[in-house]
């Protein structure tokens, strides 16, 4: 079945970024409150597939357009860069956090495997990644790229991430799990608090 696409009507919170470097190209274009609608096209189709999963899952319309030097230095330059993106576009969309909920956590089985995800839109990047799956290589993906990408979406993001991967086999089983996690926690951490109101949620007054 045809992907839906994403369309205007579709998306309220949005942000964008645009990244050239002399090894990258990645535009990203994200809506908070969307269907889950993708165009993604990276170059690598696995990480295609995750990113479809991010965006199905956590009901964001999603639009990624990537090209790299992957034909001469592999996917580290292609998969870093777009994470960056993809950070920097959630980033724009949250703002201020307004209103918020803020924190959002996960625990998604996909056959053998098992993910347990946590996040909080803290405005301080960090990641804890533990998939056990570095040394793999995943449909043409090195498997320490996923760890890697994760780390660079939450620190560009300004969210506070932790994925561990608490049992498992399969190598594409843990990366499909921890990206549908992040989905469900990311779903569940912007979406608007009805008992919130319009601050950011932090003792603070302000999200980082």
């Amino acid at each position: 079945m045809p992907r839906k696409q994403p369309t205007e009507a579709m998306i309220l919170r949005t942000g964008t970024y645009s990244r050239t470097t002399g090894e990258t190209d990645v535009s990203v274009r994200i809506g908070l409150d969307g269907t889950g609608a993708s165009a993604i096209a990276t170059g690598n189709g696995m990480l295609d597939h995750l990113l479809h999963q991010l965006s199905r899952h956590g009901l964001f319309d999603l639009e990624i357009k990537a090209s790299g030097d992957s034909a001469l230095t592999g996917w580290h330059h292609t998969v870093e860069d777009c994470g960056i993106a993809l950070g920097r576009a959630f980033a724009d969309a949250i703002g201020g956090g307004a209103g918020i909920r803020r924190m959002g956590h996960a625990l998604t089985p996909l056959d053998e495997a098992l993910a347990r995800v946590a996040v909080d839109v803290s405005g301080r990047g960090y990641a804890v990644v533990d998939l056990g799956i570095s040394g793999t290589t995943i449909a043409g993906l090195p498997g320490d790229l996923v760890r890697h990408f994760l780390e660079s979406f939450a620190v560009e993001a300004r969210i506070t991430l932790h994925v561990e991967a608490l049992r498992g086999v399969n190598a594409h089983h843990k990366a499909e799990a921890a990206f549908k996690g992040l989905a469900k926690a990311l779903r569940d951490a912007v979406e608007i608090d009805p008992r919130g109101g319009t601050s950011a949620p932090s003792t603070k007054g302000v999200i980082g």
